[in-house]
């Protein structure tokens, strides 16, 4: 059972995609629908940035969306195809394409729309993000809670493997980082990263991504969802819409969606789209084999792992 996993936002580098379109016409065609809906040339946004105009989050956020979708249309075209999906962040609304319960072209628009709405929703406010790592989870939000005096000041996400990024105003979240160092965190660093996501300072976007989704058409997911928010399976499309709306202000759970996928009978995960880092999560948090494609070497390294490991069973 091959669970198929999408990273998010933070993932991105130019030239991202570009090799999988070029060598195969299925992944070159989520590119050039994907470009038409937005009326945007997005495989010029990944293949040749420049890296300032693609960390823009308006621009981030669809460039990854359609880098992921294109590395497992690749997949599909070897007739790989998942028996459940998740994504982190971001990353959801390609595993909700894949299930079949969001058409391309509506997601490549809606994650346009999130990414101006999560940008602007903090704007002209401090805020920061941080990873805290090697601290159990009630310890960072004791510590959370110890500060929200000067601010706000949440988990943002569960990543697994020892690491809860944290989110919220500048102050609190910097008086939080120092004091995790002295509480016996093995790192505690601030992210550079554009605003407080998935925190409720995100909620004026989610507000707004609320009336963007009333618009758009979604159906019965195909295949097992797993939610950022609940890390549960989640397939009726209504529950998909109230979910992609609290996902904006709601922690990430993603140790929890990935124990879940191990639950439901996993039997290898499959990370596809840019970078590695949602592998390297998962290798910490169950023992499964982890795979992952983003250009044409990486697919044909996990075609071979993958058709290896069905000889063996």
């Amino acid at each position: 059972m091959i669970a198929l996993v999408f990273p998010g936002q933070g993932a991105q580098y130019v030239g991202m995609g570009r090799a999988v379109a070029a060598a195969y016409p299925a992944a070159r065609d989520v590119f050039d629908r994907a470009s038409a809906a937005l009326g945007q040339d997005l495989l010029a946004l990944v293949s040749d940035g420049p890296e300032e105009r693609l960390r823009a989050t308006e621009n981030t956020q669809p460039a990854v969306l359609v880098t992921d979708l294109a590395c497992a249309a690749a997949l599909a075209a070897h007739g790989i195809r998942p028996t459940m999906a998740a994504g982190l962040s971001l990353g959801e609304y390609a595993a909700l394409v894949v299930a079949g319960a969001l058409a391309l072209e509506d997601a490549v628009c809606l994650v346009r729309q999130r990414g101006q709405f999560m940008q602007e929703a903090a704007a002209g406010r401090a805020t920061a993000m941080a990873a805290l790592i090697g601290m159990e989870a009630a310890n960072v939000e004791a510590l959370c809670a110890r500060h929200r005096h000067l601010g706000v000041v949440e988990p943002a996400n569960y990543n697994g493997a020892g690491q809860i990024v944290i989110g919220g105003d500048a102050a609190a979240v910097q008086a939080t980082v120092a004091a995790a160092r002295g509480a016996g965190a093995r790192r505690a660093v601030l992210l550079a990263v554009s605003a407080p996501f998935h925190t409720s300072l995100m909620a004026p976007a989610a507000e707004r991504l609320a009336e963007a989704l009333r618009m758009v058409p979604l159906r019965d997911a195909d295949l097992p969802v797993i939610s950022n928010v609940t890390g549960g399976e989640v397939r009726a499309a209504e529950e998909i819409r109230t979910l992609l709306v609290r996902q904006v202000t709601a922690p990430v759970r993603w140790e929890a969606s990935v124990r879940r996928m191990a639950a439901l009978g996993a039997s290898v995960f499959v990370e596809a789209g840019p970078g590695t880092t949602l592998s390297g999560l998962i290798r910490k948090t169950v023992p499964v084999p982890v795979f992952h494609v983003d250009d044409p070497a990486t697919l044909e390294e996990t075609l071979r792992s993958l058709r290896a490991q069905a000889s063996r069973v």
